[in-house]
């Protein structure tokens, strides 16, 4: 299929920033917007209570770390093996019967019938599928919002992101200790329920996006005509993403997403020795609040307060900050001074909200959502690598500096960046 671009929305320059009123006015993000909060909830205290029960019932601080983990590992298999299947099934049909495979995993884990093995083994195959549903609710969007409203719903949900994984671990730690793991899941198997419930009540229903854009002409009725036959969903995904990434304008925009932002989880990695370096009285997770509290501000000030022109020309700007404060580190500040650097920092993450209407232009319809699962895909795998980078380098350069050097990368990478990051002119913006 030939990737074919379509213009999304009046040139940005002519609108009017959105606010919250207008996007929580629309009934279908409010549902989008309550779902995604409830699963996020959901899932946090699922792993955390997972973890603690293979802890449990083996002793081994190893084993416990890869439960915690093994939820987060799958969606690098899956976004390179099936992303294909968001834009092949039903939206609606993704999100809820993810949602009820979820269910159906927390009841067997909560029910105790599993070794330690076999329920690592049931999360994983289970999590393969997770961001074909991420995936599917991400290009649900941009249908259900347009223009800047579009944009401040992607903002929305990565502040319900930020803030619901900590009401998840707060919910978590106290559920642990009123009822203990194998209660904590079987509550997380309600929050399942309540969130394929409100998906399948509140989400309108529509067909695959790939039986809905056209692949050539469109015939006489306004439908798409009959495409090429169809492959396997493996074989699918792999064309798929092998098309985005042949397309110059999209692969730039993906690295764009990926690299400046994944550079600063480098450094959140080695908060942890560095937190032990300033001694007893410091913790890690005073930086790492600071940090998710400074990504929050930013994502709520860029997107509803900065109008939508202006907020793509920060783009490089905001970008360059996520690196910037993070080179004083190599002066070793106290524990204040260090959250105030993480938090500004981390601020600089709302750059991605300038890409986000550009990046919708560029993508084809008929592969929106398998893009977004691909950009999802590739920031896990670069934080990843940046993360094990980070904790690699502490061992040669101690923390203070290896945080120091992956700010240096972050600009490096902004710096290659640049032009991408810096939005087309009016008048050449494809059509």
């Amino acid at each position: 299929m030939k990737l074919t671009r379509t213009t999304i929305a009046p040139p940005v320059a002519a609108e009017r920033p959105a606010t919250f009123r207008d996007v929580f006015a629309v009934a279908e993000f409010r549902v989008l917007f309550a779902s995604y909060g409830v699963f996020l909830i959901g899932e946090t205290v699922k792993m955390l209570a997972l973890s603690v029960l293979v802890y449990e019932r083996t002793g081994s601080g190893l084993i416990a770390a890869l439960a915690y983990v093994t939820g987060f590992l799958p969606h690098a298999f899956g976004g390179v093996f099936l992303l294909a299947l968001a834009d092949r099934w039903p939206p609606r049909a993704v999100i809820v019967g993810y949602e009820l495979v979820r269910l159906a995993l927390v009841v067997v884990l909560a029910a105790g019938v599993l070794s330690p093995a076999g329920m690592l083994g049931l999360v994983f195959v289970v999590g393969l599928f997770g961001p074909v549903s991420s995936a599917a609710r991400t290009a649900l969007l941009p249908e259900i919002l347009h223009g800047d409203a579009y944009v401040l719903g992607r903002s929305l949900l990565t502040v319900a992101s930020g803030g619901t994984q900590v009401v998840g671990f707060a919910v978590g730690g106290f559920l642990l200790g009123l009822v203990g793991p194998y209660g904590a899941l079987w509550l997380t198997a309600a929050t399942c329920a309540i969130s394929a419930l409100l998906a399948r009540a509140g989400l309108r229903a529509r067909p695959g996006r790939d039986r809905r854009a056209p692949t050539g002409p469109a015939g006489t009725d306004g439908t798409a005509p009959p495409g090429p036959a169809r492959l396997g969903a493996v074989r699918e995904t792999w064309r798929g993403n092998r098309e985005l990434l042949a397309d110059r304008r999209i692969r730039g925009l993906l690295l764009a997403q990926w690299l400046p932002g994944s550079m600063l989880v480098g450094a959140e990695a080695v908060a942890v020795p560095y937190a032990a370096e300033l001694g007893p009285g410091a913790s890690a997770g005073v930086l790492l609040m600071a940090g998710a509290f400074g990504m929050l501000v930013g994502d709520l000030v860029v997107g509803r307060f900065v109008p939508p022109a202006a907020r793509e020309r920060l783009s490089p700007w905001l970008a360059l900050l996520l690196g910037v404060p993070v080179l004083g580190f190599l002066f070793r500040p106290g524990l204040v001074v260090a959250a105030l650097l993480f938090a500004v920092a981390a601020g600089g993450f709302a750059y991605q909200l300038g890409l986000a209407r550009r990046f919708l232009d560029a993508v084809p319809a008929a592969r929106r959502g398998q893009a977004f699962g691909l950009t999802g895909t590739g920031m896990m795998t670069a934080q990843g690598l940046a993360a094990a980078g980070g904790g690699a380098l502490t061992e040669l350069t101690g923390p203070a500096v290896a945080m120091a050097l992956a700010g240096a990368a972050s600009l490096a990478a902004t710096g290659a960046l640049w032009r991408v990051l810096t939005p087309e002119p009016l008048a050449d913006r494809p059509e």
